[in-house]
C-alpha cells in the first residue's frame, strides 16, 4: 500500500510527517488515537518487503527490542501488519543521531563522550542481561537527547541467545565500520562485540574519523581483524587513550568484562578539557537537572527573626 502522510494503521496510528528514512524501512511521526500520544513508527519498505532477510530482520526487531524496559532504550509499543506492510511503533525520541551530532562538530569533548558511553552502557547492560546483543551499535542508533541522555535503537539485526542468526553465507550482518573482529570472522556476537562497537564510536569522537577506511565494506571488515588501531592525538587525557585501546583489542576477551564494567571504568576516569585542564568525574548518579531557580522571596525558608515591637515565646519542645 502507498504510504503517506495521513495514513491510519490498524485504525489508531495516523502518520504525521516523515522523520528518517533509511535502507530498510522509512520512520514517522504520528499520533496513537486510542492513548493521544506521539509516537513513531517504522514502517518498511514496499522493496525491502520481498526481501525474507529485511523481513526477519524487521520482525526481529519487533521481537528483541519489545522485551526491553529501560530509560535508555527507545521502547517499542506495538507490531502489525496493515495491507502488507509490517510496521513497528516506538517511543517518539526528541532528540538527533550521534551521527549529526560528530559530523556537525567533528569531535566531542571528552566529558561528553563519556557521559553518552556510560548513558550507551547501561542500556545494552539490559539488552546483555536478557540475552540480546544488538550487533550494530553505531552512532546513527544512538539518539542524543537533552543532556546528553541517549536512547538506543534499531535491534533490526540483534541476536538472542535463543535464536538462530539472520547472517547468511558469505554475508555478515551489521555496519563494517563498527563491526567487531570476532563478527566479521563468522564468530558468535557477545557483549564484547557490542563494547567494540563502542571503542569505535569513542575513537571517532576524539579523532574525528573513523580508525578503519576502505573502499568496500568486505576490505573494511578484513581491516578491522587484521591491522591495528591507528594512533590517537597526544591530547587524549591517559587513562581515556587506554581505555580506547582496550576496547579496541582484537582478542574480545581482553575487553572490559560487560557493560557494566565498561560504565564503573568511564565513571572513574580522569580527564581532560579542550584546554588542557582537569575536568571533574562524570556523576550518572542522578539524571541531568535543569538549573534551579532561586524560590521566590514569598516562599523562600527565611531565619526566624521576632520583631522587636512583639514579645513572642518559642514553643517549648515537649
Amino acid at each position: 500500500m502507498g504510504i503517506h502522510a495521513g495514513t491510519t494503521l490498524a485504525g489508531r496510528y495516523v502518520l504525521r510527517s516523515l522523520l528518517a528514512v533509511g535502507g530498510m524501512g522509512e520512520v514517522w511521526r504520528g499520533t496513537d488515537a486510542e492513548l493521544d500520544r506521539e509516537i513513531a513508527i517504522k514502517v518498511l519498505k514496499d522493496g525491502a518487503m520481498e526481501n525474507d532477510t529485511f523481513l526477519k530482520r524487521f520482525r526481529n526487531e519487533a521481537k528483541n527490542a519489545a522485551g526491553l524496559v529501560h530509560s535508555n532504550i527507545a521502547q517499542v509499543f506495538d507490531f502489525g501488519d496493515h495491507d502488507g506492510t509490517p510496521y513497528i511503533v516506538m517511543e517518539l525520541v526528541e532528540g538527533e543521531p550521534l551521527s549529526t551530532i560528530l559530523e556537525r562538530e567533528r569531535t566531542l569533548d571528552e566529558a561528553r563522550l563519556v557521559t553518552i558511553m556510560r548513558h550507551t552502557c547501561r542500556g545494552l547492560a539490559v539488552a546483555h542481561e536478557a540475552g540480546i546483543m544488538h550487533r550494530d551499535v553505531k552512532p546513527g542508533n544512538l539518539l542524543v537527547q537533552e543532556g546528553d541522555l541517549v536512547k538506543i535503537t534499531d535491534f533490526g539485526v540483534s541476536r538472542g541467545t535463543d535464536q538462530t542468526t539472520l547472517t547468511a553465507t558469505g554475508m555478515v550482518m551489521g555496519t563494517a565500520q563498527y563491526l567487531a573482529p570476532e563478527l566479521a570472522l563468522g564468530k558468535p556476537a557477545t557483549a564484547a562485540s557490542d563494547l567494540y562497537a563502542l571503542g569505535i564510536i569513542a575513537f571517532e569522537a576524539v579523532v574525528g574519523k573513523r580508525p578503519f577506511t576502505a573502499a568496500s565494506a568486505v576490505d573494511i571488515a578484513i581491516a578491522q581483524v587484521n591491522e591495528p588501531v591507528p594512533p590517537l592525538p597526544a591530547g587524549v587525557s591517559p587513562e581515556l587513550h587506554a581505555l580506547i585501546l582496550q576496547l579496541l583489542d582484537k582478542n574480545p576477551r581482553r575487553r572490559p568484562a560487560s557493560a557494566l564494567e565498561l560504565d564503573r571504568i568511564l565513571a572513574e576516569l580522569t580527564l581532560t578539557d579542550r584546554d588542557g585542564g582537569a575536568q571533574a568525574p562524570v556523576d550518572l548518579s542522578q539524571p541531568a537537572q535543569p538549573p534551579r531557580r532561586a524560590m521566590p522571596p514569598s516562599i523562600a525558608p527565611r531565619e526566624y527573626r521576632p520583631r522587636p515591637d512583639v514579645e513572642h515565646r518559642r514553643p517549648r519542645p515537649r
